[in-house]
């Protein structure tokens, strides 16, 4: 920080880019809605939804709008706030972006700042507005105006965030003639993963907040606020109930094996990667690789379809076998429930050897090759060079993998063996995320639905695969003295 640069500046530019981020994460919590401005709007819809879509804030008023209980420019009003909100967040986030910049940058982030935060006002505004036509609509009582709290939520927050870059432009110098805008190497290397970071936000972790319905007894069709709250009810149904304890048990029992045997044979694609890596013939490397790694991006109902055309009691493998007369008949070996474990693991094998070798294609390239010319002077081999150079070059990269298989021991995936699923194979291929699946569309312990249980088990296997990863990261510090964390 520059001698004449006010410590007052760096904090309220801390509090600005806190103040920017909550921004952002409101947008995405549909309790802060400012655009839901009627019960007809669901209460599951959020900003960012509301700004993206204009139908999200239309789809329910087609009646309203036919019988004349609401005028179209009310809906048209609201969805334009919406969209103004949305892009004083955007101006936000980019005040959260262009302040990690040297001083220039930080001013021109506060005057970012203080357009978004009118542009956020000039939203709350627009819904205020809206707001009284949905409450001065021909007929309010078909349609049910409300204020929604988030109005106000973001209106201070967008006050207080023109207050903020004020107080920033007075505490931070004037730039002199050698100031340039520039960002720091470390800053531009966080935006630049930003957006990824973004996603998960969005995707892994905003999704937490639907953990709530395993405290309710939940009727789909219905609003959370109209359900009953039963608390732990449902923890104690999974372990006092026999049959679904039961249940769980085979389940687990699916799960831990299939993934046993995947996590056992890990190091196959770290095997065909360096076998690949030895072949000679650049050509038949690159046609072999693209081979193998092109059932990756095939899904599993066509990988299914495939194994019915050639399993099947009418398929390729029966025909054969009929034909040279080793069988009278033909045999259906896909509704065959035996040593379901290691078919499942061969499918999900010859689907993804090829794509799981990429990584230790690449960590076999980064390999020094000096290391392979240094054996070749002292006589090593092909296999000794393999066996004492590349296999232990890979072993980081194998561990860290492994650790993380280990954490997802309990995430077999779901759609191999829902495609696969049969009566007569089921107690033997059900494995733990198709029994969530089944269960919360009322096809696993029950004849209906039971979405609240469903997620508690769902909610129990991610508490215990970041345990897993926690431990099976501490022994790996423990055995090896390297861990990923």
């Amino acid at each position: 920080m520059r001698k004449n640069e006010s410590g007052h500046a760096s904090v309220v530019m801390v509090v600005l880019r806190l103040l920017c981020f909550l921004l952002f994460a409101g947008a995405f919590i549909p309790a802060l809605n400012p655009a839901r401005l009627s019960e007809l709007i669901g209460e599951n819809v959020s900003l960012f939804t509301c700004a993206l879509s204009y139908s999200s804030i239309a789809s329910e008023f087609t009646r309203a709008l036919q019988r004349g209980w609401v005028e179209k420019s009310a809906i048209s009003t609201a969805y334009t706030g919406a969209v103004l909100a949305a892009l004083g967040i955007a101006g936000s986030m980019g005040v959260f972006c262009v302040s990690l910049g040297k001083l220039k940058m930080k001013r021109l982030s506060a005057a970012i700042g203080i357009g978004a935060g009118v542009l956020g006002l000039s939203s709350t505004a627009v819904l205020l507005n809206a707001a009284s036509m949905f409450t001065n609509s021909p007929n309010p009582d078909r349609i049910d105006p409300m204020m929604p709290v988030g109005v106000w939520v973001f209106a201070a927050v967008f006050a207080v965030q023109i207050i903020l870059c004020v107080i920033a432009l007075m505490f931070l110098p004037k730039p002199t003639a050698e100031d340039r805008y520039e960002i720091e190497a470390r800053y531009r290397l966080f935006l630049m993963m930003l957006p990824f970071l973004a996603l998960v936000l969005i995707f892994s972790y905003l999704p937490l907040w639907g953990w709530r319905v395993s405290l309710f007894d939940y009727r789909p069709g219905f609003k959370l606020s109209m359900d009953s709250f039963v608390g732990l009810k449902w923890l104690r149904y999974l372990f006092d109930n026999a049959a679904t304890r039961a249940d769980i048990m085979r389940v687990l029992r699916n799960t831990f094996a299939i993934s046993g045997i995947g996590i056992a044979t890990s190091w196959l694609p770290m095997a065909f990667a360096i076998f690949l890596s030895e072949m000679r013939s650049n050509g038949a490397k690159r046609f072999v690789q693209t081979l193998t790694t092109i059932p990756n991006f095939i899904s599993w109902v066509l990988v299914y379809s495939v194994a019915f055309a050639i399993f099947s009691t009418e398929g390729f493998l029966n025909w054969l076998l009929t034909s040279v007369g080793i069988i009278e008949a033909g045999t259906n070996y896909l509704m065959n429930g035996s040593h379901i474990w290691l078919k499942m693991w061969a499918w999900g094998t010859w689907k993804g050897l090829g794509w799981g070798a990429i990584i230790y294609i690449a960590g076999i390239s980064g390999i020094d090759q000096q290391l392979y010319e240094a054996a070749t002077v002292d006589g090593a081999g092909r296999f000794q060079k393999m066996w004492h150079i590349t296999v232990p070059g890979l072993l980081s990269t194998f561990f860290v993998l492994l650790l993380l298989s280990i954490s997802n021991i309990l995430s077999n995936g779901m759609d191999q063996y829902l495609v696969f699923h049969n009566p007569i194979n089921k107690d033997s291929i059900q494995v733990l995320d198709l029994y969530v699946y089944q269960l919360g569309l009322g096809a696993g312990g029950g004849s209906t639905s039971n979405i609240s249980l469903a997620t508690l088990v769902g909610m129990l296997k991610s508490i215990i695969s970041v345990t897993l990863l926690f431990g099976a990261n501490k022994v790996s510090k423990w055995l090896r003295g390297e861990s990923i964390v």
